[in-house]
């Protein structure tokens, strides 16, 4: 896919979580967003997928704007799936009813459509039999697969993934890592930010190394794993790369 961001500043109160930040990709599907924290990697996530909107700059994505009214970003929302940190299911909801229900409210299918395309996602990640589950009643690793079923379900142009690991033990991270992988392997488009140095140099195809607001520097994962040009992302991966 196709990105350009030209200038985008976005201030919450006096500090600038993005400053002025530009980046320009000509095409690939998976895109990861590395760096330290409060760099502004969930803060351009949420202006891609529509949920900020940036106080000054330019975002074309595939070859469009981003919309700037709310019907624009309401339209555009709906077109995108979304899976950040918190797994944001409603707590008193079946897995499955996690799913019927924005298929019903906000894609406005039919309830006996919304609960078929729910089954069929909820099987693919291996949660059929888990449906009739409340989400305190599922694992950690099984309430972020339910929340990235449900991102998919209505089959999105663009999977927008924020830290989707962060609150997961080893073995369930590596057990989303290996969903999100197999989604950009079918060719799910895929925006996501992480701290998984190895997943996203096996399955990005671009990654962008944010600090301070900015991107500095942007490459494809070989290169910038191994030959980083700035003094940041050096320091950088000398940290995280230290224990692996």
């Amino acid at each position: 896919m196709k990105l350009e961001i030209t200038g985008l500043t976005k201030c919450f109160g006096t500090h600038a979580a993005l400053d002025g930040l530009d980046l320009h990709v000509e095409e690939g599907r998976v895109i990861v967003l590395v760096g330290p924290s409060g760099g502004g990697k969930s803060t351009l996530l949420r202006v891609l997928g529509g949920l900020e909107t940036p106080d000054e700059g330019r975002v074309s994505l595939r070859g469009e704007d981003l919309p700037v009214s709310e019907s624009g970003l309401l339209a555009y929302r709906r077109k995108n799936g979304f899976l950040f940190q918190q797994f944001n299911l409603f707590p008193h909801l079946t897995a499955l009813r996690n799913l019927t229900l924005p298929l019903e409210e906000v894609h406005g299918m039919p309830a006996p459509q919304a609960k078929q395309t729910a089954e069929a996602a909820l099987d693919r990640f291996g949660l059929l039999a888990h449906a009739h589950k409340r989400p305190a009643e599922l694992s950690g690793g099984q309430q972020q697969r339910v929340g990235i079923a449900r991102a998919v379900a209505s089959k999105p142009e663009i999977l927008f993934l924020d830290e989707p690991t962060s609150a997961l033990d080893p073995e369930m991270t590596a057990e989303v890592l290996e969903l999100i992988q197999e989604l950009a392997e079918g060719g799910q488009r895929i925006i996501l930010s992480t701290h998984e140095m190895g997943f996203a140099r096996a399955v990005g195809d671009l990654v962008a190394f944010l600090a301070a607001g900015k991107v500095v520097e942007a490459a494809h994962p070989t290169k910038w794993f191994e030959q980083p040009q700035s003094e940041q992302a050096k320091r950088f991966l000398s940290r995280v790369l230290r224990y692996v």
